[in-house]
Parts: C-alpha cells; sequence; structure tokens
C-alpha cells in the first residue's frame, strides 16, 4: 500500500532539466547569501593569465571556492598569499558547469594586523638568513651627489617636499622614476625602478644616479604592504647606487628600510640625508679659508725669523767678495806670466826644429842625386836584359836552322858535362845532409836512452821477468832482483829474503840491433 501511494505521489511531481535546477538552485543561493562576509585561511591561490584570482578559504571543517575578478582587485591593498588568514566580503552563487558553489570576493583584508605582522616576521626571517640585512652590505652615502634618483608617485606631496627640501639646502639634478605605491603592481614597479637606475651606463645620455630615495607618504600596514614584498628587498639588496629608504611616516617600518643602505624617517629627512646644507659647507670653506690664512702667515713669519737668525751667522758680503777678488787678481797676473814664459819656451821649440830641418834646395838636390843613380841602374839592368833576350832569340833562332852533326854532337857533349857536374855537385850535398841527420838523431838516441842516467851514479831495477821495478812494494814482492849500473848487472835478493849469497857481477848488455843500427 505505501508503495502505490508512493508511485502515485512521484507520478506528481515536476520533472527538471539539469539546466533548469542548476538556475533554480542559483537564484535561491544568491537569494538567500545576497552579500556575506567570510573569514578564512587562503589555499590554493592562483592568478590566471587573465588576471582574476581563483583560490579557497578553509577553516577546521570546510572548504569555499573564492573567485576575486580582475575588476575587483583594486580594492585589495596587500598581496595575497596561501597560509593568510583573511576577511572576505562579496556574494555566494553557483557554477552550473561543476556543480558546486562559491564566493564571488568584492574585498579581502586580513584577519586583523595580527595576521600580516606574523607574515611580516616570517619574511624578515627568512630574508635576514639569506644576508639581504647584513651591517656589511651597506654602502656609504656620496657627501654631495650630483644627480639623485627618486622613486615615488610623480602626483603625491612626497616629490614636492622632497624638490623643495633640497632647493633650501642645496639643489641638485633630480631624476623621477614615477611608480604606484600602492595596490597590487606597486612592488614590481619599484623593484623595476630601482634596477632600471642601476642599468644605466656611466657618462649616458641620461646621467646615472649617484644616490637613489624610494619614498612614500604614511598609511595603514596594507598601504604600505608593498614595500614588504620579497622583489622590492631583493631590489634594494642589489642596488650598485647607495639607496635610501623613506616609506612611511617614523614609526612606520617595512623590510625594504633593513636592505636600504639608510633608513629616513620622512622623506623630507631623506632629501637632508642626501645633500649637505649649502650655507654651513659655504661658511665651513670662509672658516677653513681663515685658518689657514692665519696658518700660512704663522708659517710665514716663523720662517722669516728663520732666516734672518741664519743670517746673523753669515759673514759680511763684502768680506766674501772682496777675498775671492783678491784671489781672482793673484790668479790672472800668475796665469799672464805663465803665459809669457810658456810662449818664450815654445818659441825656442820651433827655433830649434827649424834648425834641424834642411832646406828644400838641398832635398831637391839629393832627390836629383838618386834619381841620377836610379837612373844608370835602371839602363845598366836593361842592357843585360837586352843582352838576354838577344842570346835567347840566337839559341831559338840556332835550333830553328840546320847544324852540321859535329856541331850538334859537340853542343850535347857540352850539355852532359854541365848535367854531370850538377849531378855530382848534387850527390855530394845530399849525403853532406844525410851525415848531418844521422849525426843529429844519434845525439837525440843518446839523450833518450837510460844509461846516460846509469852513467851519472844511478842503478835500474828489474825482476825475474825483466820487467822494470818503480815501486818498493812490488820489489818486495818479488823473489828475485836484477841491478844494472854502467859497469854491469848484478843480481839481488828482496829483504825478505836477504842471506843469500850476491850474484858475480855480469857484462853489460850488447844494446839491440835497432839502438846499434843508429850509433
Amino acid at each position: 500500500m505505501s508503495q502505490d501511494l508512493l508511485a502515485a505521489a512521484s507520478d506528481n511531481l515536476p520533472t527538471f532539466t539539469v539546466s533548469e535546477l542548476s538556475a533554480a538552485l542559483k537564484r535561491a543561493v544568491e537569494d538567500g547569501f545576497a552579500y556575506v562576509r567570510v573569514r578564512g585561511e587562503l589555499t590554493g591561490f592562483k592568478k590566471h593569465s587573465s588576471g582574476h584570482m581563483y583560490f579557497g578559504l578553509k577553516d577546521e571543517g570546510a572548504v569555499l571556492d573564492g573567485v576575486c575578478w580582475r575588476g575587483s582587485q583594486r580594492n585589495i591593498r596587500f598581496r595575497p598569499e596561501d597560509g593568510l588568514e583573511v576577511v572576505c566580503t562579496g556574494r555566494l552563487t553557483t557554477y552550473p558547469g561543476r556543480s558546486k558553489y562559491q564566493i564571488v570576493v568584492e574585498t579581502m583584508a586580513p584577519a586583523g594586523a595580527g595576521a600580516l605582522m606574523a607574515l611580516l616576521e616570517e619574511r624578515k626571517r627568512a630574508l635576514a638568513a639569506e644576508g639581504l640585512f647584513a651591517p656589511e652590505r651597506k654602502r656609504a652615502l656620496p657627501f654631495l651627489p650630483e644627480t639623485i634618483g627618486v622613486v615615488t608617485s610623480p602626483t603625491g606631496a612626497v616629490i614636492r617636499d622632497i624638490l623643495h627640501r633640497l632647493d633650501d639646502r642645496f639643489p641638485r639634478h633630480v631624476l623621477l622614476w614615477p611608480v604606484r605605491v600602492q595596490g597590487e603592481t606597486a612592488a614590481q614597479e619599484v623593484a623595476q625602478a630601482i634596477r632600471g637606475f642601476n642599468a644605466l651606463p656611466a657618462g649616458g645620455p641620461v646621467p646615472r644616479p649617484d644616490v637613489l630615495i624610494v619614498a612614500r607618504g604614511g598609511g595603514s600596514i596594507e598601504d604600505l604592504w608593498g614595500f614588504n614584498e620579497e622583489v622590492v628587498v631583493r631590489a634594494a639588496a642589489e642596488s650598485v647606487i647607495p639607496l635610501i629608504s623613506a616609506v612611511g611616516h617614523e614609526t612606520d617600518t617595512t623590510l625594504i628600510d633593513f636592505a636600504a643602505d639608510r633608513r629616513a624617517p620622512t622623506p623630507t629627512a631623506a632629501a637632508e640625508m642626501a645633500v649637505p646644507v649649502r650655507s654651513e659647507i659655504a661658511l665651513q670653506l670662509r672658516q677653513s679659508e681663515g685658518r689657514l690664512a692665519a696658518c700660512f702667515e704663522r708659517w710665514l713669519h716663523q720662517h722669516r725669523q728663520h732666516v734672518t737668525g741664519l743670517g746673523r751667522a753669515l759673514p759680511r758680503p763684502d768680506s766674501l767678495i772682496g777675498q775671492a777678488a783678491q784671489r781672482l787678481d793673484d790668479r790672472a797676473e800668475r796665469l799672464t806670466l805663465a803665459m809669457r814664459g810658456l810662449t818664450r819656451e815654445r818659441g825656442a821649440q820651433v827655433a830649434q826644429m827649424g834648425a834641424r830641418l834642411r832646406s828644400p834646395a838641398d832635398l831637391i838636390g839629393d832627390a836629383g842625386r838618386r834619381l841620377g843613380t836610379a837612373s844608370g841602374q835602371l839602363a845598366f839592368v836593361l842592357r843585360g836584359l837586352m843582352r838576354e833576350r838577344v842570346a835567347q832569340f840566337q839559341r831559338f833562332s840556332d835550333r830553328l836552322l840546320p847544324l852540321p852533326l859535329t856541331e850538334r854532337l859537340g853542343q850535347q857533349r857540352l850539355a852532359l858535362a854541365v848535367l854531370d857536374d850538377r849531378l855530382e855537385h848534387g850527390a855530394g850535398r845530399r849525403a853532406e845532409a844525410a851525415a848531418e841527420r844521422l849525426a843529429g838523431l844519434s845525439k837525440l838516441l843518446e839523450s833518450y836512452s837510460y844509461h846516460g842516467v846509469l852513467e851519472r851514479g844511478f842503478a835500474l831495477v828489474r825482476d825475474g821477468d825483466q820487467r822494470p821495478v818503480r815501486t818498493a812494494e812490488a820489489a818486495a814482492m818479488a823473489d828475485r832482483l836484477e841491478l844494472e849500473f854502467r859497469d854491469g848487472r848484478l843480481a839481488v835478493q828482496a829483504a825478505s829474503a836477504a842471506g843469500s849469497a850476491p850474484a858475480k857481477p855480469r857484462k853489460r848488455a850488447t844494446p839491440p840491433k835497432e839502438q846499434r843500427r843508429l850509433l
């Protein structure tokens, strides 16, 4: 019965399509939750290329999907991150394409300052651990920069305060890099401005700043959150140009203050740090000029007194000049006398040399006599040479003309006799030369022979093999020794074999055949 009633009731229910049911649910959710505030922790945060943001809001028991359209992001004054507890204001709706509901966020704020401060402290510890806040990274500011680069909003009061303060203290050339100092893109623009100033080439068409000022007026922690972003802190730490941070008021603190080389409590104070006071410098210059002039006067006075004291110890100039003049006169007189004596001496030497010289007539006469003698000798030599040439010509002519046999035989006999005489004379001279050479070799042999040494009283010691004994050790080791004197030989024994009868003297040995031949 119950099943029949249930079937009858189901037949009376209206039938919806999926789209109709999804549209009905969407209207019911949007009408029931037209405007709500939700508190939760961000998770799965993602920013799409279209500019929309997608994320989730979670607590201990549930997760709510959320979306923030690009047009609504101008109301968000901080950069959302996973793990940050936020309060979102918007309306609930459904997404029929996936059968889920979500919140369309119009505004988003951190869930109290404590959440942002906790995130700030965590980021500060992480960046400090990398050494970005180390004191040794800080650079000294230039005393008087030529160009000052300012990174701030071009429409705010900050740039006017900085320019006014620079004009009061010391006017300098200022370059402004306009950026947004609040909103989602503020951090990226500030970082790009810092890196852009550092990328300017030195000596280029745009002067490179000597110091940078990053400035912004006061505001809440959400308004200043862009200067706590990691990209800004890293750009400030990497800056080669000294950087002054002037963000907020004196009580406001951001992470760029720790990475900058100097922190100014206000933008006006940053301008005061960048340049000195021109009037004070002028006063210091005048005071330094006065002190320098006074010091120079004292130095000049002291040295004038010192020179005066030294002058008192010096002798008078006229006395020094008088002595020098007297010495000059004495040297001049001695020089004159010496020149006269030298002139007389050189004159006498010239006269002596002139007396030794012969007159040109005598020289010409001697030369003429020598020429006559040489011409006579030359004529004699020419006559002899002529006779010799005539005789040679006669001999040649005799050879050419036929002669009788008897005359030719007579001439040949005469020539043969001449050759015989020359042969006999040459053989005699060769024999004499050989005899002289033989006598010289004999004397050389006698000088090299050891018999000459024996003639002077020495003796030659030989062993049993007739080899000479040159040391006492060799003599002690020999079993038999023989001594040769100038008149014969004698056989002896060494000291170890002493006591045996001495041998009879022997006659002098006959020299070898080669020696006898030389003798």
